[in-house]
């Protein structure tokens, strides 16, 4: 079993201190731009430079966050946060958004690159697929079980982090909406402000949307046997005094001692803590808020944790090599990787008591106040010699900070040649043809008006392909955990075979499936496109894409790309995505009958779209409708959902007359400010 790395969240300079002190190997830091935790203090370029220095001195790594995703207007700045953070010697980056990707891996491409959680890992084609785009490694998705965290690892070779610690997001990585569309404050872009922790209502049960906090601490050693490279502690937004408690906890349970458990939770818990995805107990014991006991517990604690990482650590260990003669002094250091020598004065007859190596080693050795510790140590003394302790220390302090100059030196990251590509515009049509996805079959019409149906594999029979032909698109589960990607393959092989030629994925993984499977692959807007870059990405993947949602049309309308694209112009759209669902822990899936709903703090009802008992979806209250407003793209995506066959006819006739909707409808964000 090879050892995990600690992995360590920092928001600003006091959680660096007490997350390296602590003893964490690595540790995972933003930028004032691009990552997912713009409300932290967060590093600019001169600070990020300073945190690296700071933890090559002490043998930590810096991975810094990248991972939000980005507009065309933004990709300047993007490249400049690029260089910012090769200057500063960073040893990884976390991308979600494939322009970034592009980006670093092309201008800086021994700079090592991690997938975010963003990316939406929840299986062995999602790893395979960010394998294959050039990516280094990846983080799990927080949902899955221990084994199916074991059969992603060992599908792949690059390595995997998972969370060990630390907040439960309600919904699926980079699946989330809510915060956006609700308040206009996007979690893909680093802004959410946590809705989902709000009074929300179901069955009777309260704050039916908030997790508690995982812990995974007591399974540290499972997930390394599983094939987990590296443990990671979430908690960017939080105090020093919480990294300073997770770390020392994840370094004593990797180590095989006991943690202190209670003042983990002390510091900040919702509720307690869960293990629930990893074991597979997906139950309404999951579910915790934060409380006052919460909240005032983590006062008795604080001094005590603060205390923790107030001094520096003894955390590198040096050899030491000095000698003396009647022509001078040298104290030489080594940390195994750098040496550097110190010269001290003549030295000095003796005229009571010479300096022997047992007295030279005790002064030399005082390295307290830095983070260094002597290893071993030896001497070679002329006899009848000495020297005073200050000559010692002086030359102790003079190889150490020599020492330390090399180690925090930030590394040369060799330079590739980036171009970014330029968009050619194409023309498109007017009005652009409708797309329509059903949620079952029963809901089809207007079938001779619309260019493409798009429906769940479930419903897909072969009379509907035969009718539809290439028209007929199938749609893939939007998440796929490794347990049912075997009868998943197995489900699209036998409707190939019918005849279904053509997929639609909301997943990474669907790429890698339908590519394998030689079948033509249509993206959803669940992929995140936001910018020409990442557009231009798919461009041997995909047939078409749907670009995201929380695009504003003035964005989507400056966009343009070589492969067909469209954009979601009606549906109850999906706010979340849950493995957990709310309805089924709270409700019972047999009282649901696949037509839940959730209330929220204002008694506003919004669906809840059953995924085969495997997830679930929150819905917006109301849809998305944009007939007669002014689109853009090849197509414009009609996304029903409980919709009747009456109500899916009146808003495809909706948008072949420009009718605007006459009930309670929303923009989205085409037409609201996004931050």
């Amino acid at each position: 079993m090879a050892t995990p790395e600690i992995l360590a969240p920092v928001g600003g300079e006091e959680q660096l201190l007490a997350a390296v002190r602590c003893g964490a190997d690595s540790v995972y830091l933003g930028t004032t731009a691009f990552n997912a935790r713009r409300s932290a203090a967060n590093f600019g370029p001169e600070a990020l430079a300073k945190a690296v220095s700071y933890c090559r001195a002490r043998g930590a790594k810096v991975y810094v966050t990248v991972n939000t995703l980005v507009m065309d207007g933004e990709l300047a700045a993007l490249e400049a946060t690029a260089d910012a953070v090769a200057a500063a010697g960073a040893d990884a980056v976390i991308l979600q958004d494939m322009a970034a990707l592009r980006l670093f891996r092309d201008k800086y491409p021994s700079l090592r690159r991690i997938a975010s959680t963003q990316t939406a890992v929840h299986s062995a084609d999602g790893a395979r697929f960010l394998q294959d785009a050039g990516f280094d490694g990846f983080v799990l998705a927080r949902e899955l079980t221990l084994g199916e965290m074991e059969k992603i690892c060992s599908a792949v070779t690059i390595p995997a982090e998972a969370f060990v610690h630390g907040a439960h997001c309600m919904s699926l990585s980079g699946a989330c909406y809510l915060s956006a569309m609700l308040g206009g404050r996007s979690g893909n872009r680093g802004l959410c402000a946590q809705p989902c922790r709000l009074d929300w209502r179901c069955g009777g049960a309260d704050h039916v949307l908030s997790l508690k906090d995982m812990s995974l601490i007591g399974h540290i050693r499972a997930l390394a046997d599983a094939g987990v490279a590296a443990l990671k502690i979430e908690g960017r937004m939080k105090r020093p005094e919480y990294v300073a408690a997770a770390v020392t906890a994840c370094v004593n349970a990797r180590a095989g001692r006991p943690y202190d458990g209670r003042t983990l939770a002390a510091v900040f818990s919702r509720s307690g803590f869960t293990d629930g995805y990893l074991t597979g107990k997906r139950d309404k014991a999951m579910f915790g808020f934060r409380t006052k006991e919460d909240v005032t517990g983590a006062e008795q604690v604080l001094p005590r944790l603060a205390a923790l990482y107030r001094k520096e650590t003894p955390l590198v260990p040096v050899d030491m090599d000095f000698s003396m003669d009647g022509a001078g002094a040298r104290l030489t250091v080594t940390d195994g990787n750098n040496t550097v020598t110190a010269d001290g004065p003549v030295p000095e007859a003796a005229l009571t008591r010479p300096l022997d190596p047992d007295r030279a080693g005790e002064s030399l050795s005082r390295t307290g106040g830095t983070q260094y510790y002597v290893n071993s140590f030896r001497a070679g003394i002329a006899p009848g010699l000495t020297l005073p302790a200050a000559a010692l220390n002086g030359m102790r302090r003079s190889a150490l900070a020599e020492l330390d100059a090399l180690r925090s030196a930030a590394p040369a990251i060799a330079r590739g040649t980036y171009a970014p590509v330029v968009p050619v515009r194409r023309d498109h049509p007017s009005p652009a043809p409708l797309w329509a996805r059903f949620y079952t079959a029963d809901q089809i019409t207007g079938g001779e008006a619309l260019e493409r149906i798009i429906l769940p594999l479930n419903q897909v029979t072969p009379a509907l392909l035969e009718r539809y032909g290439d028209k007929l698109t199938g749609q893939l589960p939007a998440v796929c955990f490794p347990e049912d990607e075997p009868a998943l393959e197995r489900q699209v092989r036998a409707l190939a075979g019918q005849g279904l030629g053509q997929l639609w994925t909301d997943n990474i993984y669907g790429i890698q499936l339908g590519r394998r499977l030689g079948l033509t692959v249509r993206g959803g807007f669940g992929l995140n496109i936001a910018n020409a870059q990442a557009m231009d990405f798919y461009v041997n993947h995909l047939a078409s894409l749907t670009v995201s949602f929380e695009l504003p049309m003035g964005a989507v309308k400056a966009l343009d790309g070589p492969l067909p694209w469209g954009i979601a112009a009606y549906g109850y759209l999906p706010l979340m995505r849950f493995r957990s669902c709310p309805v089924r822990a709270h409700l019972g899936c047999e009282k649901c009958g696949g037509l839940g709903s959730l209330t929220d703090r204002r008694g506003v009802s919004f669906p809840v779209e059953c995924g085969g008992r495997r997830y679930a979806t929150l819905l917006n209250s109301v849809p998305l409708h944009i007939a007669g407003r002014e689109g853009a793209g090849d197509f414009r995506l009609l996304w029903f959902t409980r919709e009747s066959r009456e109500d899916c006819g009146r808003v495809i006739d909706d948008f072949l007359t420009g009718r605007p909707a006459a009930g309670p409808r929303t923009g989205g964000l085409y037409y609201r400010k996004l931050l």
